[in-house]
């Protein structure tokens, strides 16, 4: 680990400007905000990352969870892991993000974790996280040794010729398929940022992984209530039980007319660059009775656009099944 400098912010606007300075965007930055560093202090170590500075934000005033008048609910950036998760309304409304929380990482580490830091959470690529090998997210331009390597638990959805890194988060596919809005403070004011249009993809600059600016300090995200009657589930597969990431995982939330599905978002994490939003899946089934056929179907249609690796050619049939039984589960409301 290398020398760093350090600072505590007790407000919003002080450790906005004292972030000002970094030359690149969040992820990388020389300067970077730090609350439970569950990540970024296991990247400092192996020296994947090496800030010149440290922003602690721990002290803001940004850890609570409310409800909004337009049935809607805020979510603090530090608000805890295992907080959000065992909160009572989030657990009684929005069970799908409770189920995601409670099956990533172990308990002591959801103790720690924050929501923004969970956003923000970089790919556990092996060959991201050792210096000894190439790689264009770490170093742009080095190259990508996993790509003849170890690519067996990485992305098959949103690659490019310079990087094949899935997004580590159960988290986040959850709040992809609520359709959450992530706000963010920084010197070119406010913004709302929907999760959709938040991550990017690794194309030819795979070191960038969202729309941050330098400085930007996310506060906080909102999502809505999904309609009356909705039915959600979120399902993960796993090469062991527990404190391991998915190799598949699928969150959806479907509402059910009669014997026809109505309305249904459907958001996968493990097979993808980003955590993946699954819009031709939703359209497929809607209107459409719900029919574990016309699940199959619909997956596999979308899961023709993978592009897998020798190694990770299985993903594309687990995914399938992690969808179909989803589905199943979420519409027989189990």
């Amino acid at each position: 680990m290398k020398l760093f400098s350090y600072s505590k912010q007790l407000d919003q606007k002080s450790a906005i400007s004292e972030a000002q300075s970094a030359s690149t965007a969040q992820q990388g930055a020389n300067i970077r905000y730090i609350a439970g560093g569950t990540t970024l202090i296991d990247l400092m170590k192996l020296n994947v990352e090496s800030p010149e500075k440290l922003v602690d934000i721990t002290d803001l005033k940004l850890d609570r969870i409310e409800t909004l008048s337009d049935d809607s609910v805020k979510v603090g950036a530090l608000v805890k892991n295992s907080d959000l998760a065992t909160h009572p309304y989030i657990k009684e409304q929005f069970q799908v993000l409770s189920e995601a929380i409670l099956q990533g990482a172990s308990a002591q580490l959801r103790n720690k974790a924050s929501t923004a830091g969970n956003i923000l959470q970089r790919t556990r690529c092996v060959y991201f996280r050792d210096t000894a090998f190439r790689c264009n997210k770490r170093e742009p331009g080095s190259g990508c040794d996993a790509i003849e390597g170890d690519h067996r638990n990485l992305a098959i959805l949103g690659t490019s010729e310079q990087c094949v890194a899935n997004n580590p988060s159960d988290q986040n596919v959850a709040l992809m398929a609520l359709e959450a809005k992530i706000h963010v403070s920084g010197a070119g004011g406010e913004r709302v940022i929907p999760i959709g249009e938040f991550y990017t993809l690794p194309g030819n600059t795979p070191h960038i992984e969202n729309v941050l600016q330098p400085g930007d300090l996310i506060t906080h995200v909102v999502f809505k209530n999904p309609p009356p009657g909705a039915k959600s589930t979120y399902l993960k597969l796993r090469d062991r039980a527990s404190y391991e990431f998915a190799l598949a995982s699928c969150a959806v939330i479907i509402n059910i007319d009669g014997n026809n599905i109505s309305r249904a978002r459907i958001a996968l994490g493990g097979i993808g660059a980003i955590p993946w939003r699954a819009e031709s899946i939703e359209r497929a089934i809607t209107g459409k009775p719900a029919d574990e056929k016309i699940f199959a179907d619909a997956a596999f249609e979308f899961l023709k656009q993978a592009k897998p690796l020798k190694h990770n050619e299985f993903k594309v049939e687990l995914a399938k099944r992690c969808i179909v039984h989803a589905l199943k589960t979420a519409s027989q409301g189990v």
